[in-house]
């Protein structure tokens, strides 16, 4: 829960970084930070049996969270922002944020522009306001707000995670659940070595392009390629069956498809494989829109076999995507047998 509370939007992951840098210690051989802010950790696999092939494996979760920048500062102090991901605006109504400046933290207040609702006429209480139309008030003077913030100041939404029933709910689920989860699988092989070299990828600006992890991928050179993410589990009111992607509970995903990668069947079947013989639980997932960090390894230099164990979260892209801790469990545990 530590991780989903911390501020990390594209481009900004540094308390997210510090914190996995912190966590890796004494669980990989070699770290490093690339140009573009990448972490990149390296676990040296056991040495090839005689006649086998040495595989280089990259695993890679998304430090970054969707968020926003400053963008303009007008004449009455309020800020207009830049919006750095894909946001549903019928979530940001009357939100409490953060807004990051050098000196420091301000509490502010999301809103879109407009007449309050005992004004409001019944077309304007229909309409859902595009991005654009969001400001900020930190209820201070234009003066001092000019003094203090900055264009291009990050600002996050606020949430604290909690426990609900057996799910972890908060913001940034998407993807620091999979940064946990893939922090987690280091601690078990702890003492261990895996079976081939492990670079494990704790990567920048993925909900902008996957950047980060089409750096890495050029970088690392790995053979075979695993992306770490979030999908859809829509099987709450209001959805029929089929529109549920999977459903929470029921055990990590395995990517098939989605709209930026066709995941290497041959990987599918291996972990479907593997699943079914370690007893895992896990289900097999099409998702018509989304793309993963899996998908920049996979189309990296000459091309990388490669999927994607997709955790399954409801409210996706809100500040309270919600986990299954059983899910969890079965993801570390997959990727843990699949190393070894």
């Amino acid at each position: 829960m530590q991780l989903s509370n911390l501020p990390g939007v594209p481009g900004q992951e540094d308390a997210v970084r510090d914190f996995v840098l912190r966590e890796l210690q004494g669980l990989v051989d070699e770290v490093r930070v690339d140009a573009l802010g990448n972490v990149i950790a390296r676990r040296a696999g056991r040495k090839p049996k005689k006649g086998e092939r040495p595989e280089r494996v990259m695993v890679s979760a998304h430090m970054d969270e969707i968020g926003f920048l400053v963008r303009f500062i007008d004449d009455k102090g309020y800020l207009r922002l830049q919006a750095l991901g894909g946001f549903d605006p019928r979530n940001l109504f009357a939100r409490t944020v953060v807004v990051h400046t050098r000196g420091g933290a301000l509490p502010g207040i999301l809103t879109p522009g407009g007449r309050p609702i005992h004004i409001a006429s019944a077309e304007d209480r229909k309409k859902v306001p595009e991005i654009r139309e969001f400001f900020i008030d930190l209820g201070l003077p234009a003066d001092e707000v000019r003094a203090r913030v900055r264009v291009g100041d990050m600002v996050t939404l606020e949430q604290t995670a909690r426990q609900v029933g057996s799910l972890i709910c908060g913001k940034a689920m998407d993807d620091r659940a999979s940064v946990f989860m893939l922090l987690e699988v280091l601690r078990q092989m702890r003492g261990q070595r895996p079976r081939h070299d492990l670079i494990a990828v704790f990567s920048v600006q993925e909900e902008v392009g996957l950047r980060g992890a089409v750096v890495a991928a050029y970088g690392a050179q790995p053979t075979v390629g695993i992306g770490l993410d979030v999908t859809l589990a829509v099987d709450t009111p209001g959805a029929s069956p089929e529109e549920a992607v999977t459903r929470l509970g029921e055990g990590i995903g395995i990517k098939v498809f989605d709209s930026t990668m066709i995941s290497t069947r041959a990987l599918v079947d291996q972990f479907a494989d593997l699943a079914e013989q370690e007893g895992i639980p896990a289900q097999l997932e099409v998702l018509s829109l989304g793309g993963t960090d899996g998908a920049a390894i996979q189309l990296s230099r000459d091309g990388v076999p490669s999927v994607t164990l997709s955790l399954p979260t409801r409210y996706i892209h809100t500040v309270v995507e919600s986990v299954h801790v059983d899910d969890l469990r079965a993801g570390i545990d997959l990727l843990c047998a699949y190393l070894r």
